[in-house]
C-alpha cells in the first residue's frame, strides 16, 4: 500500500513540475470547429499569432475540425489530453449545441475549463435591395402589413443567423418563414436577387454588401452604434423600439477539463496580453469584431456569461421547434 501511495506521489509531482514548466517548447494547438477561412477561423489564427510572445514564442498551430454544427470539433477538445497543449477556440456554439442538438458527447458546462473571452461580432438586420421599407419603422411595419409572406434567409440551422432571426422574430412576435441555406454566402447572393426578403447576420459577412449598397441595412444588434464607417449611421434595434436587444456572435477560449490550475493561469494570463496587442485589435476592427475587454476575460465571469446565453438561447430554439439532429 506504502508503495502505491509512494508512487501516486511522485506522478503527481512530476505532473505539478510539468504544468509549472508549461510551455516547454511544445507547439499548442487551437481546436476550430469550423473550416479554414470563416469568420472565427480567422479569429483563432489571429489569437494564434498573438498568443506565441507570452507563451515564450512556443508555436500555436490552428486545427480545423469542423463538421456537424461545430459538435465534432468541441467533442474533440472534450477528450483531448488536459495539459493546456490543445485548446478550443468557438463561438455563440458554445451555448446554443446543448439545445441545439439533443444527444451531445460532451457537456459544455462540466467538460471544459473556461479561459476567458475573446471578442464580440455585432450582427446586421439587411433587406432585399427592391424592399419598399426604408428604415425600421417601415420595415415592422411591412412585416406587420405581410404577416406570414415574410421570408427570412440563414446561414443553416445553429449558425449564428439562424439564432439571430430566432431571437429577432420572437421579439418582434411576428412568425416568417425560416430559410436555410448552406452557408451566408449563397444567402446573401439571393437576398441580394430578391428571392428572399431578410437577413440578419454578422458584420464580418455583411459589411461589403452594406457598403456597396447591394443589400438595404435596417439595424445593428449592439445596445451601442457602431464606429465602423459603413455602419456607424444604422440604429441599433434597442433604439428602434426593441428594447435590450442585443445579440453578438461571441468567441472565447477553452480547455479540457482537467487541465492543472497553473496552466490554466499561464493560458490565461497570455490571453490578456494577447488581446491588448495593437495588431491582433487591428485585425479584430478589420472583421467588424470588438476585442473584449470587460470581466468576461475571468474564467468564471465568462462561464457565468455562457451559462446565460443557454439560459437565454434555450427557450427561444425550443419553441421554434428547430433542431439540428
Amino acid at each position: 500500500m506504502k508503495k502505491l501511495l509512494t508512487l501516486a506521489a511522485i506522478a503527481a509531482a512530476t505532473f505539478g513540475a510539468q504544468a509549472q514548466n508549461f510551455p516547454d517548447g511544445k507547439p499548442i494547438t487551437i481546436v476550430v470547429p469550423f473550416a479554414a477561412g470563416g469568420p472565427t477561423d480567422r479569429v483563432a489564427r489571429d489569437l494564434a499569432e498573438a498568443l506565441r510572445k507570452p507563451l515564450d514564442g512556443v508555436s500555436v498551430v490552428v486545427d480545423n475540425a469542423a463538421g456537424a454544427g461545430a459538435t465534432i470539433g468541441i467533442a474533440k477538445v472534450a477528450r483531448a489530453k488536459p495539459d493546456g497543449y490543445t485548446l478550443l477556440v468557438t463561438h455563440v456554439a458554445m451555448a446554443t449545441t446543448p439545445v441545439l442538438y439533443r444527444k451531445l458527447t460532451y457537456n459544455v458546462e462540466t467538460d471544459f475549463e473556461y479561459l476567458g473571452m475573446i471578442n464580440d461580432v455585432p450582427m446586421t438586420i439587411i433587406g432585399k435591395p427592391t424592399l419598399e421599407a426604408n428604415n425600421f419603422k417601415e420595415l415592422r411595419d411591412w412585416i406587420g402589413k405581410n404577416a406570414g409572406k415574410v421570408n427570412l434567409g440563414n446561414a443553416g440551422i445553429g449558425s449564428a443567423s439562424h439564432l439571430c432571426g430566432l431571437l429577432f422574430q420572437s421579439e418582434l412576435k411576428a412568425e416568417m418563414t425560416t430559410v436555410p441555406y448552406k452557408g451566408t454566402a449563397p444567402a446573401i447572393a439571393d437576398l441580394i436577387g430578391g428571392q428572399i426578403d431578410l437577413l440578419c447576420d454578422q458584420t464580418t459577412n455583411t459589411t461589403s454588401q452594406i457598403e456597396a449598397k447591394k443589400v438595404k441595412p435596417y439595424a445593428v444588434t449592439t445596445l451601442k452604434r457602431l464606429t465602423t464607417p459603413a455602419l456607424k449611421d444604422i440604429p441599433t434595434l434597442d433604439e428602434s423600439g426593441l428594447k435590450g436587444f442585443q445579440v453578438t456572435i461571441w468567441h472565447g477560449l477553452y480547455a479540457p477539463k482537467g487541465t492543472p490550475a497553473p496552466v490554466l493561469k499561464k493560458i490565461n494570463d497570455a490571453l490578456k496580453v494577447a488581446l491588448k496587442d495593437p495588431d491582433f485589435i487591428k485585425k479584430e476592427e478589420g472583421l467588424g469584431a470588438v476585442v473584449a475587454n470587460d470581466k468576461r476575460l475571468e474564467p468564471a465571469e465568462h462561464k457565468k456569461f455562457v451559462q446565460g446565453e443557454i439560459a437565454r438561447f434555450g427557450p427561444v430554439i425550443k419553441a421554434a421547434g428547430q433542431y439540428a439532429d
